[in-house]
């Protein structure tokens, strides 16, 4: 029953407790207990006691496990969807649905709004990525050779990070998963911060966290695998000083809880252990990327999963597929379902007006949507607890003015949860805070976090913009009051005042600071503002509003005033929320008219005004599927139509930009928008414009950056010297793992730019397999460059284009000496129009003699091979092992192309 061996990962334990009566678990524990502790006395009465301590050591920790896991799985395995600890809970594996997660690149910032993020992320991917299972967190992905001590796992609100947490514990709590770690422990920040001002070491920390390893008195943390998980970064008020923090090295030593994070994200404390740490992007960059082994994102559900959702959530196959069907016929609705959250709001209210009247219009915006779910939840706590009809007044009007003000206090500040402070700069009295959460259950959430203390949120950021925007338009319609307008006495709002009418004016001053937020923080709260300026959305604040009516033509000047900031503005990102307010006021003539032009196939004829590019910009990222890759041509050959396009180019996988006038400013514009996500874009053609060496440099930029992912780039006939290929050089030496293409031809690098390309070659980490570099000036000199930098790293390059460069003999003799060594991997060779002779010819069938079993085109063509060099390769390709397939030779000063076919050659005459 008891042995002093501690098998790894305590498989010694019945795993999966499933089907086992509590009651039976907890006697069989207290069994093993006073077993463990007579066998103990036993031995240390025989004078054991070395056994003795190790068979404690080791059978405590086997019985800490067992509780730890059995806690875990009673906290985890329910899913309170959408609030608290109210209502009734739904089994987690009964309704989770696989989350998309894939690897997130960078852990840097993003400063769109979330629900912009989404609209960026939900269209279908053409190039699917590798999708990462919450149980396979730290499992190294592909082409990852290091293991993995620290995850960093992004998400927007609402998106399933805490879900995807609750998951893993789960599944690790019932045995299903990771069974090779012996502790987990679910560190919430929302819980750390009530810490704040304590002192204690990391075996307090855990303690207070885990009464079993409390009981047990664990301390040698690092003879075990334990895995700590830090739920929601964005929701930290540590300071996480990672660079004036003091190091602190024991697990013993006692100091703030700041301080034990910060040097056990490091690695000084237990290095290890695995740390998985979850956060929106926002806040992403508090983590430093040198303590990140791998960035992952919380994509949501793609499609397929959010059919999957419904039906799992409806037994009613009919009421699940009236919901889909719905919810596809608006696309401001199906994009948002990319958030499960968002999901439960969607059928929550769906179920509700289907089962009620069969004949009633759904709603498709999400200001109407909002609305229903607010007047649902007010009559819902009516009926269920207050035992009124559904047709009594449903507003505790008090309770959502409350919420609404603190909601858009804490909006403004950029907090999601609250705590004691908070609600009483509302005026909210924690001792009644209870109240706001009773009578809005599934909207204002109230959690004890250690020591009962209380912790406030809205169930989603979504729902605290929407009763922000419920609170600020019910204070200018009730109250005559601009909230949004701190100054209304100064001159220029005067002036204002008198060109619009007071609630065009309101809408303005929205409008104005919602644009010139740099975080778009205020965005969705902008969409749902102008939104219940529609009487439609109106009526269901009836209770709250003192009138309903709204003026037409105020209704078109908010409309005309937010046409007139998308022409002032055409390539600011932050016109894209413009046009979905314009949705939410349901205009859409702009986005009409583009849709027209794209129809008809006119559009890159069309001179487009700043609103119309604003417009297409708009409809591209909005548009269902995926522009995977983007040809700048279809649209403008201008370096305009760049600009105007860049937050369409940086949400690409290739951009095609060849030919369209770009110069040095246009590339500088182009690398400052792919700076926001630089792992993203894999192919990049700038070839036949005028960006220079300065454009070049601009573009070094971006590829020192080490998350820069891009594997082809193409500059054919950009005006590059020998400068700009230097400064390419040195940025690729020091991120040289990614780029696999490099087409540098028609340029003027000349010798001496092909010998800092050739440092670059040497270089192990190098992974170029294609390099062209035709008409660049190169004479025998740079070629000897290359040929040497090529036999120190031989292996990766497949493909070489030396064409229309004066290398002569002596070049390609140079170039021999790397094509003879057995680990020369080349595949293709131009040579064509290099001056090359029989003696060029000859010592490149004495190299392919040497090393015959992989050159499979040689190009030839325009040199002066002679009769006895056309012999000479006819000889070699009695070989057996040549691979050869294609020669292109200019016999008798025609130009053919010659396919080898064992053992015949077959010329057939080019057309070039």
């Amino acid at each position: 029953m008891l042995s002093s061996d501690l098998p790894e990962g305590f498989k010694n334990q019945r795993e999966d407790e499933e089907g086992v009566d509590p009651e039976d678990e907890k006697q069989e524990s207290s069994a093993k207990e006073g077993a463990l502790k007579i066998t103990l006395h036993v031995l240390r009465n025989m004078n054991q006691k070395d056994l003795a301590d190790t068979l404690e050591k080791n059978e405590l920790a086997v019985i800490c496990q067992h509780d730890l896991k059995s806690n875990l799985k009673k906290k985890c395995q329910c899913l309170f969807e959408g609030i608290a600890k109210q209502g009734n809970p739904t089994l987690l594996n009964k309704i989770y649905t696989e989350l998309y997660i894939t690897e997130g690149g960078s852990g840097g910032v993003n400063n769109e709004h979330e629900v912009r993020q989404i609209e960026t992320t939900t269209r279908k991917q053409a190039r699917p990525e590798t999708a990462i299972k919450c149980n396979d967190i730290f499992k190294p992905t592909p082409g990852q050779d290091k293991p993995i001590r620290t995850v960093l796992t992004k998400g927007v609100a609402g998106i399933g990070k805490t879900v995807s947490v609750q998951k893993f514990i789960l599944d690790w709590a019932e045995g299903k998963a990771n069974q090779e770690v012996q502790f987990v422990f679910p560190l919430p920040f929302r819980e750390l911060n009530l810490m704040k001002g304590d002192k204690l070491s990391l075996i307090q920390l855990i303690n207070n966290f885990s009464v079993e390893t409390n009981k047990a008195r664990i301390s040698k943390y690092n003879t075990y695998k334990v895995v700590f998980i830090f739920d929601g970064l964005d929701e930290c008020r540590l300071p996480l000083d990672f660079q004036n923090n003091k190091s602190c090295c024991d697990v013993t030593e006692s100091t703030s809880v700041d301080v034990l994070l910060t040097n056990l994200i490091k690695g000084n404390l237990l290095p290890s252990a695995l740390l998985w740490i979850t956060t929106r992007p926002a806040a992403a960059n508090q983590i430093p990327s040198r303590c990140v082994d791998l960035v992952t994102e919380v994509r949501g559900f793609i499609d397929t999963q959010k059919e999957e959702y419904f039906r799992k959530r409806f037994s009613d196959e009919d009421l699940a597929s009236r919901i889909i069907s719905h919810i596809k016929t608006s696309r401001s609705l199906h994009i948002m379902c990319h958030i499960p959250v968002f999901c439960w709001i969607v059928a929550t209210i769906l179920e509700y007006m289907l089962t009620t009247d069969d004949k009633v219009e759904l709603p498709k915006t999400l200001t109407d949507m909002y609305s229903h779910f607010l007047v649902f939840q007010s009559t819902h706590r009516n009926v269920k607890y207050d035992g009124k009809k559904e047709t009594d007044p449903h507003w505790s009007k008090e309770s959502i003015l409350t919420l609404g003000k603190l909601a858009f206090q804490q909006l403004q500040k950029g907090n999601l949860i609250f705590y004691e402070e908070d609600l009483k700069e509302c005026g909210i009295d924690i001792n009644e805070a209870s109240v706001y959460s009773g009578v809005c259950t599934q909207i204002f959430k109230e959690e004890c976090g250690l020591n009962q203390d209380k912790v406030f949120c809205f169930v989603h950021l979504s729902i605290q913009e929407f009763l922000s925007a419920v609170y600020v338009f019910l204070s200018f319609k009730n109250n005559n009051k601009n909230l949004m307008d701190e100054q209304q006495s100064t001159d220029g709002n005067v002036s204002v005042q008198l060109r619009y009418e007071p609630e065009v004016t309101f809408y303005k001053t929205a409008v104005d600071e919602a644009f010139q937020s740099k975080t778009g923080h205020l965005d969705l709260f902008l969409r749902f503002l102008v939104g219940l300026s529609l009487e439609s959305n109106q009526k269901h604040l009836r209770g709250l509003l003192r009138k309903t009516r709204s003026s037409s033509q105020n209704h078109k000047g908010t409309i005309k005033y937010i046409k007139e900031k998308i022409r002032e503005n055409p390539s600011s990102e932050r016109c894209i929320n413009l046009f979905h307010c314009l949705n939410e006021l349901n205009d859409h003539s702009l986005v009409e008219e583009i849709q027209r032009y794209l129809s008809s196939g006119r559009l890159s004829r069309e001179e487009l005004s700043p609103a119309q590019w604003s417009a297409l910009v708009f409809v591209l990222l909005t548009s269902e599927e995926e522009i995977d890759v983007f040809d700048l041509k279809k649209y403008s050959k201008s370096e305009k139509g760049l600009l105007g396009l860049l937050p369409v180019i940086k949400t690409c996988r290739t951009a095609l930009l060849s030919g369209c006038r770009i110069t040095k400013e246009g590339c500088a514009s182009l690398v400052s928008a792919l700076k926001s996500n630089p792992s993203h874009l894999k192919e990049l053609d700038l070839s036949y414009n005028q960006p220079e060496d300065s454009g070049v440099m601009e573009l070094s930029a971006l590829m020192e950056d080490p998350q820069c992912r891009l594997e082809t780039l193409r500059l054919s006939g950009c005006r590059i010297t020998k400068e700009g290929c230097a400064s390419l050089v040195s940025t690729l030496k020091s991120n040289p793992s990614h780029l696999k293409e490099l087409d540098l031809s028609y340029n003027q690098p000349e010798d001496s730019g092909v010998k800092k390309l050739s440092a670059l070659l040497k270089d192990p980490q190098c992974r170029l397999e294609t390099l062209r570099l035709s008409g660049c000036g190169i004479t025998e000199e740079g070629c000897a460059s290359l040929g040497s930098a090529l036999k120190s790293n031989p292996s990766h390059l497949k493909e070489l284009d030396l064409s229309k460069n004066d290398l002569k003999d002596t070049g390609v003799e140079k170039l021999s000496g790397w094509l003879k060594d057995p680990q020369c991997r080349l595949e293709t060779l131009r040579l064509s129009g290099c001056l090359v002779t029989k003696e060029g010819c000859a010592s490149l069938v004495s190299a392919l003699k040497s090393n015959p079993s992989h050159l499979k085109e040689l190009d030839l063509s325009y040199n002066h091979p002679g009769d006895l060099g056309f012999r000479l390769f006819s000889a070699g390709l009695e070989d057996p092992h040549w691979r050869l397939e294609k020669l292109k030779n200019n016999r008798n000063l025609g130009n053919f192309t010659c396919t080898v076919q064992y053992p015949v050659w077959i010329m057939v005459e080019s057309g070039c």
